[in-house]
């Protein structure tokens, strides 16, 4: 069994940061690809950034230039630092992973971190 869990979500003035963290625990043997999500109110949930084994990163356009992901594989953990943060940036944000565990790979979800971009 797998578990994936986000933290670091929270209330945050506009132009403000937080750094959000993503780790899988239980039967993981080696994670591949891992991507941030978000769901804003009355919209679909959408990737906005993801990291590949290697370190390779891709963002939207939305997030480029203020947002950095990162991973630290030796201990299971993604990243998300995010500067310069806007009221559109208020959402449900969401980890995934896709994770090889003992007998198979599959992707998993965290059940998501509240972050709210207000004065």
């Amino acid at each position: 069994q797998v578990q994936v869990v986000e933290s670091g979500g929270g209330l945050v003035q506009p132009g403000g940061s937080l750094r959000l963290s993503c780790v899988a625990s239980g039967s993981v043997f080696r994670i591949y690809a891992m991507r941030w999500y978000r769901q804003a109110p009355g919209k679909q949930r959408e990737m906005f950034a993801n990291i590949t084994a290697g370190g390779t990163t891709n963002y939207e356009d939305a997030v480029k230039g203020r947002f950095t992901i990162s991973r630290d594989n030796a201990k299971n953990m993604m990243y998300l630092q995010m500067n310069s943060l806007k009221p559109e940036d208020t959402a449900v944000y969401y980890c995934n992973a896709e994770v090889l565990s003992t007998t198979h790979t599959m992707t998993y979800w965290g059940q998501g971190t509240r972050v709210t971009v207000s004065s």
